[in-house]
């Protein structure tokens, strides 16, 4: 939020000056995602992961700095903005992967809902700390307080112990293990669609949530605070989703997934027929709640389904096919905001998003594939105590 307005802030900054930023974030995240799947199963999870949050404190530190000093010309923020795509797509498949190493097998579900918790509540401080920082004194210092939280996050992650990783010896090229996650990641008919149906759901999520919402929201709505406002209402639905993930075992996680997300489009719809910011805030309290159910699910199923040995390289396929056409949304959110108006623009966003969920369940394996029957937990104390990696 604080780099959308920072930039709409700028001396003739409009909506495609916004689309050039972001687009320079998202392209170099989706590229370097596959790379970052062959790391994260190659080198000690807990380093990589290390490595990514402080390519983000320098990425956001250096953009908020030039926000606070008034000079921000758009090529550097766009360089900046390159940095903290490449952090991500570090980060990423690292997440899939190190969670099974340090938790046990029969508590994947609940770990993954528990840190969405944590991640979510988070995410609402967060948002509402950035708003009205962005409204009081500006989304530079928004920036810097990120990047000092990136700086924490770097910290812990230097902590994090892991297990040691079946097949991480060997000297098999970059290519071959990527042709290797590629065999684990396409032999599996329910994950591919999913994905499939990503790339179609994030081109347009992106063009809705990066560059149309924040300008309806700037032109109508009363601006940072209006979208703050909308952010935080998804931020909360989130975290109720992860509750509601600890407590449910649907015997069809995918299928249940799927429908979930088609509640991504409520609040693009509301806002491309103008409805008032608190319906629209409930929708993206809507949104958030099957969006995160979903990703509990979803996370939890690749787990349990594909080798721990090929998970973060599965994952990195996972969130490329995903995130594939993301910045083809973004970048075109710009001229048809000009050529539809931004109004029309959510509109269709909403509709590819609804129109991917029925594509996906076309899939028999998408509508079919079970949960395993539930695993009798073991008693606490009796899993073994994560190993350091980094330790002799």
């Amino acid at each position: 939020m604080a780099l959308a307005f920072g930039v709409l802030g700028l001396p003739g900054a409009d909506a495609g000056t916004l689309s050039v930023v972001v687009a320079c974030e998202a392209i170099p995240h989706v590229l370097g995602l596959l790379v970052g799947g062959v790391v994260a199963d190659r080198y000690p999870r807990r380093l990589v992961m290390f490595t990514g949050e402080c390519f983000s404190l320098i990425a956001w530190l250096g953009i908020g700095t030039m926000f606070v000093l008034g000079w921000a010309p758009i090529p550097l923020v766009c360089a900046f903005a390159v940095l903290t795509g490449l952090a991500g797509a570090v980060v990423w498949p690292v997440l899939s992967g190190i969670i099974p190493e340090v938790a046990p097998p029969d508590r994947l579900q609940p770990a993954n809902a528990l840190l969405a918790v944590g991640a979510n509540v988070a995410r609402i401080g967060g948002l509402i700390a950035a708003g009205a920082v962005v409204v009081l004194v500006g989304p530079g210092w928004a920036l810097i307080a990120a990047a000092a939280v990136y700086g924490c996050a770097a910290a812990f992650a230097w902590r994090i112990g892991s297990t040691p990783r079946p097949g991480r010896e060997g000297g098999t090229s970059v290519l071959g293990e990527l042709r290797e996650g590629w065999v684990e990641f396409s032999s599996r008919e329910w994950l591919w669609v999913v994905v499939a149906q990503f790339a179609l759901l994030v081109l347009a999520w992106q063009g809705a949530h990066t560059v149309l919402g924040p300008v309806v929201a700037e032109a109508e709505l009363g601006g940072a605070g209006a979208w703050s406002a909308i952010l935080t209402g998804e931020a909360v639905g989130m975290l109720v989703g992860v509750v509601i993930a600890l407590r449910i075992r649907p015997r069809r996680p995918i299928l249940v997934g799927v429908l979930l997300t088609s509640l991504t489009a409520l609040p693009y719809l509301l806002l491309g027929l103008g409805s008032p910011l608190p319906l629209i805030v409930a929708a993206g309290f809507v949104m958030g709640l099957g969006m995160d159910t979903f990703t509990v699910l979803w996370q939890t199923t690749m787990q349990r389904e594909v080798p721990p040995e090929v998970l973060s390289r599965v994952a990195s396929y996972d969130a490329f096919g995903s995130m594939l056409f993301g910045p083809v949304g973004v970048l075109l959110a710009g001229p048809a905001a000009v050529h539809l108006g931004a109004h029309g623009a959510l509109l269709v966003c909403a509709a590819l998003i609804v129109l991917s969920a029925l594509l996906a369940l076309l899939s028999r394996d998408v509508r079919t594939l079970r949960a395993p029957a539930l695993v009798a937990p073991r008693p606490e104390g009796t899993h073994p105590a994560p190993v350091d990696p980094a330790t002799p």
